[in-house]
């Protein structure tokens, strides 16, 4: 695992070899997780430093939302870092694409998908 060195509080984060699909699957699993991960994707465009936690705004309570970025940091999925207070989130997106080629992509793409369809209530 690697630690952010820049940071006076590092982070764990799996090694690229270290990340395996059933963590990966199990974290956008969840419809907070896949929403922060979207969220993020969005931002690659901007090919920032990433985005804040407060940045992202979740449907969640504060614990709640901190237990979905540590599942999705630990399962390989996001980088984080500290800048001063605020903690950055950056999709791992070159880990995964060379990992699961394609999975990422498809993964957002039907997720998009299914955001813009109409809610049917039953």
């Amino acid at each position: 695992m690697t630690t952010d060195a820049a940071s006076s509080r590092p982070l764990a984060h799996p090694e690229r070899a270290e990340i395996r699909l059933e963590g990966v699957l199990h974290a956008l699993s969840d419809p907070i997780r896949l929403l922060i991960v979207r969220q993020l994707a969005g931002d690659d465009a901007g090919a920032g430093p990433g985005l804040s936690c407060s940045q992202i705004e979740l449907p969640v309570t504060k614990s709640t939302s901190t237990h979905h970025y540590r599942v999705l940091r630990e399962s390989g999925v996001i980088q984080q870092i500290y800048r001063g207070t605020a903690k950055l989130n950056e999709l791992r997106r070159d880990d995964l694409d060379a990992l699961f080629p394609g999975l990422l992509g498809s993964i957002l793409g039907a997720a998009t998908a299914q955001a813009e369809r109409p809610v049917v209530l039953s």
